[in-house]
């Protein structure tokens, strides 16, 4: 691990963040502010829903409350793979399995069409991710599921373990649906759209407090906006301000990214033509190729995960021996990498929920706070979605979406402290395993 302890590593700073142009954000609020709906939130889900809403209902007052800045949350720190499913649901039966195929991929549709359309810096790519297994007997099962998959309409293909480059592989499932997305150019591309809609837009503005009513204040550290419906799209950090706390475990999630590699080099690699690729491990270990060359890797053991005592969202500690770890694992895949220095590490929140399942819907004791979380590390697609879930509902219209496992899904709940750090602890360093409820 000497190459990782002697590179001058920048810290906490993502990749995908490296990979723009500098950016200049915008004010932060100073006063009060009226709105027909307040959305806390700058990443996919916050970002999709104010681009829904502002969409289908011109006039609305949209104010978007940004703690830091678009995309500096887990939307701008994950491993950028844009991926259809749900997370934690695995349907038999083949319609409901093409159906829920068909709704997530038209998450990735839409960065598709947003990229295109207005020419955005997002190093979006579609061409296609896959699902490793490393294993005979997930393997035969997994090629079992492509059969039943192509029945249904569902347009996966199984690639042989001979064809992949990945050490150890004894197959894979390649969704030619999903690709890659720089989520920080993708929100902050978006922000002038945004603008030009009407949809005020204040960075550097964390909520700190919530009053719910008729009409929802929501508190900021210097000023407040007042009004007709809240859409929380805060991801982990939603516990504190008293939502979800039961049912969302903030999960610090590592990843690291080597420097950029020529062409040559990932042709040497043997990497082919896809955007992205995770396996079959409880831990699951995930890689993607950035616009700019470089391979984000992360997961792989209990090393690239770490759970705090109350579910702080803030991750300061440095963390040297998870990410030697890491390393360890993304060598283990591709030995052409032992020598590639590793130029960024970073750590992102996860909202995990027990059964991996993420919830959207409405709650408050007036009906009108609107949410999507829980996505559980596989939400860039599903909370480009959300948006236009999120819409639908404040419209009234719950029927599109009432047969899908995430619609008004009640969150299976952890225990309290100090039995889910201690159980945390002990689940995971017994069993090398997540905690999880089967659904």
């Amino acid at each position: 691990m000497a190459g990782l302890r002697h590179l001058e590593i920048d810290e906490n700073r993502s990749a995908w963040v490296a990979e723009q142009p500098s950016y200049h954000p915008l004010a932060a609020l100073l006063g009060s502010e009226s709105a027909d709906v307040a959305v806390i939130g700058g990443g996919f889900t916050g970002v999709s829903a104010a681009w829904h809403l502002s969409r289908r209902f011109p006039n609305l007052r949209i104010v978007l409350l940004e703690a830091r800045t678009l995309g500096s949350g887990a939307s701008g720190r994950s491993g950028g793979q844009a991926l259809t499913g749900i997370n934690g649901v695995a349907p038999a039966e083949g319609e409901r399995a093409r159906r829920i195929y068909e709704v997530t991929k038209q998450g990735i549709d839409l960065i598709a069409q947003l990229t295109a359309e207005h020419s955005l810096d997002a190093g979006f790519s579609r061409r296609g991710c896959l699902e490793v297994f490393t294993t005979a007997r997930t393997a035969e099962a997994a090629h079992e599921r492509v059969e039943k998959g192509a029945r249904a309409g569902i347009p996966v293909r199984w690639l042989p373990g001979s064809s992949l480059a990945i050490r150890g592989a004894m197959g894979a499932i390649l969704d030619p649906a999903a690709g890659r997305v720089n989520g920080v150019g993708l929100l902050r591309g978006l922000r002038e759209l945004l603008v030009e809609r009407g949809v005020t837009i204040w960075e550097g503005t964390p909520a700190v407090a919530i009053e719910e009513g008729p009409e929802v204040r929501v508190a900021t550290p210097k000023g407040e906006v007042r009004a007709r419906a809240l859409v929380l799209a805060t991801n982990a950090y939603g516990t504190a301000l008293g939502y979800f706390r039961s049912g969302i475990l903030p999960l610090h999630s590592h990843v690291l990214a080597t420097a950029p590699l020529s062409e040559a080099e990932w042709d040497r690699l043997g990497w082919g033509e896809y955007d992205g690729f995770s396996d079959d491990r409880d831990r699951v270990a995930y890689g993607s190729r950035t616009a700019g060359g470089r391979m984000i890797f992360g997961g792989g053991s209990n090393h690239a995960y770490a759970y705090s005592y109350g579910g702080r969202t803030v991750f300061s500690a440095p963390a040297p021996r998870s990410f030697e770890v890491i390393h360890r694992r993304l060598v283990e895949y591709f030995p052409g990498l032992s020598g590639v220095p590793i130029e960024h590490r970073w750590t992102g929140t996860v909202d995990l929920t027990l059964d991996r399942v993420c919830s959207m819907g409405v709650c408050g004791a007036s009906r009108n706070v609107y949410y999507a979380v829980g996505y559980s590390g596989h939400g860039v697609a599903l909370a480009m979605v959300a948006g236009r879930v999120l819409c639908d509902l404040y419209a009234g219209d719950h029927g599109p979406w009432r047969d899908l496992p995430f619609y008004q899904k009640p969150l299976p709940a952890f225990p309290p402290e100090p039995l889910r750090w201690i159980g945390y602890q002990l689940y995971t360093r017994l069993t090398g395993r997540s905690p999880r409820r089967g659904t």
